[in-house]
């Protein structure tokens, strides 16, 4: 451990922050530009592998070309003797693993910390960059409200050696595999993670499945009672109820979103974090109740026309449906309803008869992109209408027309 008023550079060291598997964390002074930083010293058996500093070099100049207001920004790189550093902006602030200390937060912050978290790993995907190891302890809140994405790329160099925890709440280091490498943090891994396959940008966004529902519940979604236990639930189980767990109702948008994310098999994902950013959005005015109906969209995103067009839609079905029943309570009994599945990808939500019956339209991502799809009753046939990402599709009255958001 470095002591106060140590220097490494240009940098005096001013406290010790926290410490870990990756090494540790400094709050530093940087007498060249007069500001505070903070640093990251590696472990020192990492700076004496040539080929993973080598990696870890490469890696580390492509997260500090990011700049992105939601990913921890990069400033420097240095080396005083065999001490190797990451010199990074200071944040003040919690971590969101300090925030659910407290229980779990309201859907609404839920919503709005969620919808930056996905922005920021967007932007990291776009350049190529995974995390790899998305947890609460990785994503911090400063003190206004914004969310950062801490130590994106480090943990594929920098966890060298294999754990021999048996906590289902410890860090995996590397677990060598028959199939290969298990990188990441037990209990927010994707399958593909657990069983050591390659991963790419889908990975993460399981992992951000497994911190919403935590944060919806303020308990892990996969926690059992040993890290062999919670890999098998990882590979085989689906989270719990979180009402169950949570005692609240969650809205249903979040709980969707939730689901899609947790998906085992990554082709059954949002097909990237800006899809899933959109769908965030589109939730944030469903965060006040458990309705799968609701088409509440963000009021940014919205202009009065749209509002009073979307309650024109919403009139036209409630006139209609009054209709319906009034002269079905006045007819002679008929016979039994059948039932009957009208889609079968799983992957279909937000279904909408239209004013005569004949047709369903409905969200559909089952080719990677939620988008608008009409089914012709009588005939069976489906055709995508929309272009996507597109949701909650509705009829006019006259069904001459569709509504939807996007």
């Amino acid at each position: 451990m470095l002591k106060a008023g140590s220097r490494l550079g240009s940098y005096e060291i001013i406290s010790l922050i926290g410490a870990g598997g990756m090494g540790e964390v400094y709050a530093a002074m940087d007498h060249h530009l007069d500001r505070k930083v903070a640093l990251k010293v590696l472990p020192e058996q990492l700076a004496k592998d040539p080929d993973a500093m080598g990696r870890f070099d490469r890696e580390a100049k492509s997260i500090a070309t990011l700049n992105h207001p939601n990913i921890l920004g990069i400033h420097d790189m240095g080396r005083e003797g065999d001490t190797v550093f990451i010199v990074m902006e200071l944040l003040e602030g919690e971590s969101l693993r300090d925030r659910l200390a407290a229980g779990p937060l309201p859907p609404r912050k839920v919503t709005e910390l969620s919808i930056q978290m996905a922005q920021g790993l967007a932007a990291a995907h776009t350049k190529g960059v995974i995390h790899r190891d998305l947890k609460p302890e990785n994503l911090f809140i400063i003190k206004d409200g914004r969310l950062k994405i801490l130590d994106f790329g480090l943990a594929k160099q920098t966890l060298l050696g294999p754990t021999t925890s048996d906590s289902p709440t410890g860090s995996l280091g590397v677990l060598q595999t028959e199939k290969g490498l298990i990188l990441g943090t037990v209990g927010y891994m994707s399958p593909e993670q657990v069983r050591g396959e390659a991963v790419d940008a889908r990975s993460d966004i399981f992992s951000f499945g497994a911190v919403l529902f935590e944060m919806l519940t303020g308990k892990k979604a996969f926690a059992r009672t040993s890290t062999s236990d919670t890999l098998a639930a990882i590979l085989r189980d689906d989270p719990p109820e979180m009402e169950g767990i949570s005692g609240k109702s969650i809205p249903m948008g979040l709980r969707r979103i939730m689901e899609h994310c947790l998906e085992k098999d990554p082709g059954h994902r949002f097909h990237d974090a800006q899809d899933l950013a959109f769908a965030l959005e589109s939730a944030v005015g469903d965060t006040g109740n458990s309705s799968s109906t609701s088409l509440s969209a963000p009021s940014k995103h919205l202009d009065p026309k749209l509002l009073l067009a979307t309650a024109v839609v919403v009139g036209g079905l409630l006139v209609g449906l009054g209709f319906t029943l009034f002269h079905s309570n006045s007819s002679q009994p008929t016979a039994p309803l059948a039932l009957r599945s009208l889609t079968y990808s799983g992957r279909d939500t937000s279904p909408a008869a239209s004013p005569d019956g004949k047709t369903i339209a409905f969200s559909s991502s089952r080719d990677g992109k939620p988008r608008i799809w009409l089914k012709q009753l009588a005939g069976g046939g489906e055709l995508a209408l929309s272009a996507g990402s597109d949701d909650y599709p509705r009829f006019s009255p006259d069904g001459s027309s569709i509504l939807f958001i996007r």
